[in-house]
């Protein structure tokens, strides 16, 4: 059987296409029309790869999105069978508004190695670097947390930096983590370059906090890929979610181990930066080309490479 890591010079080209398509749409304040431009073309290039795919996590159900719903058949129909989850456009705040930090990301799976969310919309996150594997306890006091974490990474308290989204319903976090020791680094939105950052240990050491649960599912893809840790605990925010997880058999409330989110290590998780932000540069054009840069991690054979793609400007 073929390793989902062998489709990773044809997943590629799908998050590049996406972001030189949504480009064309940075600072214009129209969210939603460069959110579309990078369906539309997130969505031709993806029909082109040599697989069997699914849409597990994708712009929600058939009857609200008429491309990448949730479902969707995609690939050439030749090749591996394979799970994906697409975020188009992560940060479309920042896209619209020209900001740090917008990205079009992908991951891929085996055939039946995916949590599916299902209606869960909200998930509490716990992400950490590969030294903290199996070293934290999500449910613990955050005190006791942030000292397993710092131990583990040979720090004190005082030297950890914590990446959470910045909502009002992570106040209390905020205020517990600071008063611990710790720092916070806060953000708007992105919560999957939030957790990409936290699995690198890369200018933070770790994510908390609640975000989407399809960002969490993704995020799991790359973690695993990176020999990371996660936990992921659905949260509802919505009115009628929890009656609506309960009704589709999910549990509210239980901490998902890593390998809960996604049991296979044969993942891909494939983002290309949009806007510039902390992981990677945003796309720039010149007369002649349009270059991007992409992250491609394999957790089939433990490689994160980043890649410079030039394509001549027609």
């Amino acid at each position: 059987m073929s390793s989902i890591g062998s489709l990773a010079l044809s997943l590629l080209p799908v998050t590049e296409s996406a972001a030189r398509a949504a480009s064309a749409w940075i600072g214009r304040g129209e969210k939603e029309l460069g959110d579309g431009a990078a369906v539309d073309a997130m969505r031709a290039a993806i029909a082109q790869v040599p697989m069997r795919g699914v849409v597990i996590i994708g712009e929600g159900e058939k009857d609200e999105a008429p491309m990448l719903y949730n479902g969707e058949q995609v690939g050439s129909g030749t090749g591996p069978e394979v799970e994906i989850a697409v975020d188009p456009v992560e940060g479309t705040t920042f896209l619209a508004q020209g900001m740090p930090g917008s990205i079009c990301v992908l991951a891929a799976a085996p055939k039946g190695s995916m949590f599916q969310p299902g209606p869960a919309y909200y998930m509490d996150k716990l992400i950490v670097p590969a030294p903290a594997r199996g070293k934290i306890d999500p449910e613990a006091p955050m005190k006791a947390k942030l000292q397993a974490l710092a131990k583990s990474l040979g720090k004190d308290v005082k030297e950890l930096r914590i990446f959470l989204l910045k909502k009002p319903r992570h106040d209390a976090m905020i205020r517990e983590i600071q008063a611990a020791g710790a720092t916070v680094r806060l953000q708007t939105d992105g919560d999957v370059s939030g957790g990409i950052m936290a699995a690198l240990g890369t200018k933070v050491d770790a994510m908390m906090g609640i975000g989407g649960t399809p960002e969490g599912v993704i995020s799991a893809c790359a973690a695993r890929a990176m020999g990371a840790d996660m936990f992921g605990c659905l949260a509802p925010q919505k009115p009628g979610e929890a009656e609506a997880i309960a009704e589709a058999g999910l549990k509210v409330g239980q901490w998902l181990s890593r390998d809960e989110l996604v049991s296979s290590d044969d993942v891909l998780f494939v983002a290309t930066g949009l806007t510039s932000g902390d992981i990677l540069d945003g796309v720039t054009r010149s007369h002649y080309f349009v270059e991007s840069e992409t992250l491609v991690i394999s957790g089939h054979d433990g490689i994160l490479r980043r890649v410079r793609t030039h394509q001549r400007a027609d």
